[in-house]
C-alpha cells in the first residue's frame, strides 16, 4: 500500500512517502501561499505517487490544539482525494525533527525540518500500525 503523510503548518506543508510499507522518505514540502494553492499542490503530490492513505498530523496536546486541529480537518477537506485520510497524533514530531537535523542542514524556512516532522509521524503511524498485529 502506498502511504503519505503530511505535517500541515501555517506557512509549510512537510511531505513524506513510503511506497513499500517499511521505507519512510521526505519529500519536498508544500510551501504555502494559501489553502487553494496549498490543496491544489497536496493534490498533485498524492497523484504524482498513487498515494491510496494519506496519514495527517494531528496536535493532541497543547495550548492551540484544538484550534489547528479545526484548521487541518478544513484543509484536509478541501483537497480532492478519493483515498482514505487517517488523522494521527503529531505530537513532538517537529521538535525531534529539529533535533535529529542539527548539524546536517541550516534551518531555514525550505520546509525540510517540516517534512522530517511528516517522516517521523508516519513511522509512527507505521510503527504503531505493526504492534497492533
Amino acid at each position: 500500500m502506498k502511504l503519505a503523510a503530511i505535517d500541515v503548518g501555517l506557512k509549510r506543508i512537510g511531505t513524506a512517502i513510503c511506497l513499500d510499507g517499511q521505507t519512510v522518505l521526505p519529500q519536498e514540502a508544500v510551501l504555502r501561499k494559501n489553502r487553494k494553492q496549498a490543496s491544489r499542490d497536496v493534490d498533485s503530490f498524492l497523484k504524482e505517487w498513487e498515494i491510496e492513505t494519506l496519514i495527517v498530523g494531528l496536535p493532541k496536546d497543547g495550548s492551540s490544539a484544538e484550534e489547528m486541529e479545526r484548521r487541518i480537518r478544513h484543509f484536509t477537506g478541501l483537497l480532492d482525494f478519493d483515498g482514505a485520510i487517517e488523522y494521527f497524533d503529531e505530537y513532538g514530531s517537529s521538535a525531534e525533527a529539529k533535533e535529529m537535523s542539527k548539524g546536517i542542514f541550516r534551518h531555514k524556512k525550505d520546509g525540510k525540518v517540516d517534512s522530517l516532522a511528516a517522516k517521523i509521524i508516519l513511522e509512527r503511524y507505521l510503527f504503531a500500525k505493526n504492534m497492533q498485529r
